[in-house]
């Protein structure tokens, strides 16, 4: 497929759907955006005195996930030992710059985009945040947009977040 403002307009709609379906808590619904065969990657981010190279340490990783890792998280959720995630966070995905360009398959395109996570928990005044660049690779399977891999870049070295139960 070629890349047309329709297919533009589709993808960015559908990340913003499943950006509304994770800050609803709706993570059965959220797995049917995925393929049967994702990986889903966050490497570390390390600091670098120069400025040649990549900071992106791809040997290390926060998590490295596959659909079967994904869906024991989300099953992990609605059990009674996610205590803490009792009561609920609020939470907060906003997604930007998406670009969409065509990959070497002409099913898949490569979607580069920028997010900021935002999350309260109970009644506390402080929030925490995690902001970052993703790539993700999209397929259309039978009509319907899915993740096929996702690779999530934090911009900082250093997360200030209680821990990783999200999905970014």
């Amino acid at each position: 497929m070629d890349l047309t403002i329709q297919i533009q307009n589709e993808i960015t709609q559908f990340l913003y759907k499943e950006a509304y379906l994770l800050d609803h808590r709706k993570y059965r619904e959220w797995l049917e955006l995925l393929s049967d065969d994702i990986t889903y990657i966050m490497p570390l981010r390390v600091t670098v005195e120069n400025k040649v190279g990549s900071n992106i340490n791809e040997k290390m990783t926060y998590f490295t996930d596959t659909k079967s890792d994904i869906e024991t998280k989300v099953n992990r959720l609605y059990a009674k030992s996610a205590w803490v995630d009792d009561p609920a966070p609020r939470q907060r995905h906003f997604i930007s710059n998406v670009m969409v360009e065509p990959s070497s398959n002409p099913e898949e395109y490569i979607v580069k985009s920028y997010f900021l996570f935002k999350r309260s928990r109970s009644d506390e005044h402080r929030t925490e945040e995690l902001f970052g660049e993703r790539e993700d690779l999209l397929r259309k399977e039978n009509g319907e947009w899915k993740i096929v891999s996702r690779t999530v870049y934090a911009d900082q070295v250093v997360l200030t977040v209680m821990n990783l139960g999200m999905f970014l």
